[in-house]
């Protein structure tokens, strides 16, 4: 049971993790395609990696990016599932701690979720 709760863990990491750098990925490749001119001009690229004003900057703006087809919006994406994914594994935790019937680490581990999702709606606000 226990080699189970841990192949599960590591494999949501680790699927957590190739989904994002796929999509950050597929974001940079977008990008330049829609914008041949970053690839070979140094103050474009600098305008890309410098700019407030080109990325989206909330969570809306990111999903409405990528229905757009943005590349910097889907680069982003990938940084959201990449921030996301430790989130989701103490959620998955939790779960399969209530399953054992372990209370101790279910409280311990829901105060550290609760942490952490308190955290990042605290810096959506921003």
């Amino acid at each position: 049971m226990k080699r189970d709760i841990e192949l599960l863990i590591s494999t949501t990491l680790r699927i957590g993790v190739m989904l994002s750098v796929a999509v950050m990925l597929l974001g940079v490749i977008v990008t330049f395609i829609h914008h041949p001119a970053y690839f070979h001009s140094r103050p474009a690229l600098g305008e890309l990696t410098n700019s407030r004003e080109i990325f989206a900057n909330t969570i809306r703006a990111v999903l409405g990016g990528v229905r757009a087809l943005h590349g910097q919006s889907i680069a982003m994406l990938g940084i959201l599932l990449l921030i996301a994914t430790p989130v989701v594994r103490v959620g998955i935790s939790v779960v399969l701690f209530a399953a054992q019937r372990d209370r101790r680490y279910v409280l311990i581990t829901a105060v550290v979720l609760a942490l952490l999702l308190t955290s990042l709606m605290s810096g959506l606000g921003e």
